[in-house]
């Protein structure tokens, strides 16, 4: 399948704004959640986002002297954590559904 172009990319995500397209998916997520969570982890894990550089950002942020700026360093952190999980769970999603349209293709590819 060849990549959608900025059309049909924004058709795409214009119809997953009809409740009912959106509720179908959400189910099929739900339903798969907790294998879906271990994928997520291990994407996680292997794209380096959770290893010691995360660990030692932690820290820095839970140990600032001044509550104000450690407030802002915990919010900042806790901001770029949601947008990893997020952006790394759509590519699992897009990678379920090539797999979905596609199971006995490696990687989904034709």
């Amino acid at each position: 399948m060849p990549d959608p172009d900025e059309r049909e990319l924004e058709a795409a995500i214009e119809r997953l704004l009809d409740p009912e397209r959106f509720s179908a998916a959400e189910r099929i997520v739900a339903r798969a959640a907790p294998q879906l969570q271990k994928v997520l982890a291990a994407a996680l894990a292997e794209g380096g986002w959770f290893g010691e550089p995360h660990e030692n950002e932690t820290l820095k942020a839970a140990t600032m002297p001044d509550p104000e700026e450690r407030v802002a360093a915990v919010r900042a952190l806790l901001a770029e954590e949601a947008r990893m999980g997020m952006m790394v769970g759509v590519a699992v999603g897009w990678a379920l559904k090539e797999e979905l349209d596609n199971p006995s293709r490696p990687g989904g590819e034709s």
